[in-house]
C-alpha cells in the first residue's frame, strides 16, 4: 500500500511539473533563441559573402550599377535629410549660446555633432530606408520566382552574383555619403548660425580651432559597420523570402526595421569604444 501511495505520489508530481513547463512563457523562444538564430544566420551568409568576395570573380558592372543605387540615388535625400537636422540643431543651440558669450563654440559644437553621430547615423537610416527595402524586395521577388534556383543550376553562385556587390557597393559609398552629409549639415547650420549673430568667420574659425581629424575619422568609420549591416541584412532578408507577393512585402518591412535595429546597436556599442 505505501509502494502504491508513493507511485501515486511521484506520479502526481511528475503531472504538475509537466503542466508548469507547458504554462511556461514562449517568450522564452520568441526573445532569446529566435534573436540568437537570427544572428547565427546572418553571421553565416556574412561569412559566405566574404569568402566569395575572394574566391569569386568580382562582377564590375553589377558592383557599379549597386554603387549608382546606393551613392548617386541616395544622395539628394541625403542631403536634405542631414541638413535640416543641421538646421534644427543650428536653431536650437546657436542663438542660446550667442546670447551668453559662446558663440564661437557654436561651429564645433554643430560639425563635432554631425561628423561624429548626426552624419553616419542619418545617412545609415536614410539608406536603409531606401536601399536596404529595394535590396529585399529585388532579391526576395527573384527567389519567389525561382530565378535564383535558376541561377545554381546555372553554376552562379546567387551570394556571388547577388550579395556580394551590394555589400561593396554599400562599403564604397556610405562613406562617401557621410562626408558630404557632414559637409551639408554644417553648411545649412552655419548659414542659421550667422542670422542669430554668429558671423560665418567665426563660425569657420571654430571648426578649425577645435575640431580634430579623429573626429571626422570616427563617423566615417562607424559608416562602414552601419553598410555592412544594412547590405547583409537586407540580402538575407530576401534569400529567406517565402510566400509569394505577401512574403516579399514581408521581407522588405523587416529588412528595414532589422538593419535599423542592429545599426542602434553598432552605434551605442561603436560610440563606447572608438577614441573620445
Amino acid at each position: 500500500m505505501a509502494r502504491r501511495r508513493e507511485v501515486l505520489n511521484n506520479r502526481s508530481s511528475a503531472e504538475g511539473q509537466s503542466e508548469r513547463t507547458a504554462r511556461q512563457p514562449q517568450w522564452v523562444g520568441e526573445f532569446i533563441i529566435v534573436p540568437i538564430v537570427y544572428l547565427g544566420e546572418v553571421a553565416l551568409l556574412l561569412a559566405e559573402t566574404v569568402r566569395a568576395m575572394f574566391s569569386e570573380r568580382l562582377r564590375l558592372r553589377q558592383l557599379v550599377e549597386q554603387m549608382d543605387e546606393v551613392g548617386v540615388r541616395s544622395l539628394l535625400i541625403v542631403l536634405l535629410t542631414v541638413s535640416s537636422a543641421g538646421v534644427v540643431l543650428s536653431l536650437y543651440t546657436a542663438k542660446e549660446l550667442a546670447t551668453r558669450g559662446a558663440g564661437h563654440f557654436v561651429g564645433w559644437l554643430l560639425a563635432y555633432t554631425i561628423a561624429r553621430e548626426l552624419g553616419p547615423m542619418v545617412t545609415a537610416i536614410v539608406v536603409a530606408a531606401r536601399v536596404g527595402a529595394a535590396f529585399a524586395a529585388e532579391i526576395g521577388t527573384m527567389k519567389v520566382t525561382e530565378q535564383i534556383d535558376a541561377l545554381r543550376s546555372l553554376a552562379v553562385d546567387p551570394v556571388a552574383y547577388l550579395v556580394v556587390p551590394r555589400m561593396l557597393a554599400c562599403i564604397i559609398m556610405m562613406p562617401a555619403l557621410t562626408m558630404l552629409a557632414d559637409v551639408s549639415g554644417t553648411l545649412s547650420g552655419m548659414l542659421i548660425a550667422s542670422t542669430v549673430g554668429v558671423h560665418p568667420n567665426i563660425f569657420l574659425d571654430s571648426i578649425r580651432s577645435f575640431l580634430t581629424v579623429t573626429d571626422l575619422a570616427v563617423g566615417l568609420i562607424k559608416s562602414v559597420p552601419f553598410g555592412i549591416l544594412i547590405a547583409i541584412v537586407s540580402c538575407h532578408q530576401g534569400l529567406e523570402t517565402t510566400g509569394g507577393a505577401m512574403g516579399v512585402g514581408r521581407a522588405t518591412t523587416n529588412a528595414v526595421v532589422l538593419s535599423l535595429i542592429l545599426v542602434y546597436v553598432a552605434d551605442v556599442i561603436m560610440s563606447s569604444v572608438l577614441p573620445k
